[in-house]
């Protein structure tokens, strides 16, 4: 008994020191999930050796594969990259001399999916609630997928008529336009979402996931009005990280499949995603005229030079050129 007790502990396994690391940057679950998954694949592809025993050559193998074999997308082999380097640069403090040697996969240049306003009115015009609600705010107000997900309670501010986005892409908060046209049915969902809420609350249920350290800092904070999701889930579920019971936001396929089976229903023939809300609010915002620096503020863009992307549907290209056929005598 003396020799167990003065036995060292036992060094944690490999993917639980991946799970800490990544906790302590505050990096959201889901990459978490995708980290871990891209290291397991990586460990397995090379017969299961351990990371610190390998390098540059064994990466490189790997990323070929992904590539060759199973064709997939250049953003999907990048993701696998940063996993890797995170956890040979962040997880085992390894040194990465050839880092440089790895070629990073290209991602094809792709114009933006864009519907008419047309499109956009038969659309929403397929959806009803929540969804229609979600998707009017994608569309009224250039929201992500995720960061619609992530709105509080508190980060709608009906006076002002604008919606503050917390840590949104690059982990920066912006300022953006509440549309005048869900006002009230968002003012009404709220009612309903607020009585939710005191039944959970009466269920000891009451509490929610807050970000990073503010739920220490102010233990009361989960359990306040302001801090709830706008659009929770219907059901409780268990917090993978804690195992804590409580009610966290909509599953995002709530909302993916919602816009399919509208697309679908409206019969509009183009690849329509919940992104696509987003790049036909920026178009349009430049259609009407809209100073190309506030769009990019509206967006949360870095640099202008992503939102002039969407400078293609305007009198430039294609339709801003009359066609050779056009001019030929007698065409019907």
């Amino acid at each position: 008994m003396e020799q167990e007790a003065n036995a060292p502990a036992r060094a944690p396994r490999l993917l639980d020191q991946v799970r800490d690391a990544i906790q302590r940057r505050h990096y959201s679950y889901r990459t978490e999930q995708s980290y871990v998954h891209w290291i397991k694949r990586f460990i397995f592809f090379s017969d299961k050796r351990h990371p610190r025993d390998m390098g540059g050559p064994e990466v490189t193998a790997f990323l070929t594969h992904l590539a060759r074999d199973r064709d997939v997308a250049a953003a999907t082999q990048n993701q696998a990259l940063a996993a890797l380097l995170f956890l040979y640069k962040e997880v085992l403090g390894q040194a990465l001399p050839w880092l440089d040697q790895i070629e990073r996969a290209k991602r094809p240049a792709r114009l933006p999916t864009v519907l008419s306003v047309a499109e956009v009115q038969r659309l929403l015009a397929q959806m009803q609630g929540a969804k229609w609600l979600m998707a009017s705010l994608l569309y009224g107000a250039g929201l992500r997928l995720r960061e619609c997900l992530n709105l509080r309670v508190k980060d709608i501010d009906f006076d002002y008529r604008q919606i503050l986005i917390r840590d949104g892409k690059g982990a920066k908060d912006r300022v953006t336009m509440l549309p005048q046209s869900v006002i009230e049915p968002l003012q009404a969902h709220l009612v309903r979402v607020r009585a939710l809420h005191e039944r959970d609350a009466a269920s000891g249920h009451g509490d929610v996931e807050l970000p990073d350290a503010i739920a220490r800092k102010y233990p009361r904070a989960p359990y306040e009005w302001g801090w709830k999701f706008v659009f929770p889930s219907h059901k409780l579920s268990v917090d993978p990280r804690t195992g804590v019971v409580r009610r966290h936001h909509v599953f995002e396929n709530y909302l993916v499949r919602g816009v399919k089976e509208a697309s679908r229903a409206a019969r509009i023939a183009k690849h329509v995603s919940c992104h696509t809300l987003r790049h036909s609010f920026a178009t349009h915002l430049l259609e009407r005229g809209q100073d190309i620096r506030t769009v990019q503020e509206l967006l949360g863009h870095a640099s202008v030079e992503t939102t002039m992307i969407y400078t293609h549907v305007m009198n430039k290209g294609g339709r801003g050129v009359a066609s050779p056929l056009d001019g030929l005598p007698g065409r019907p």
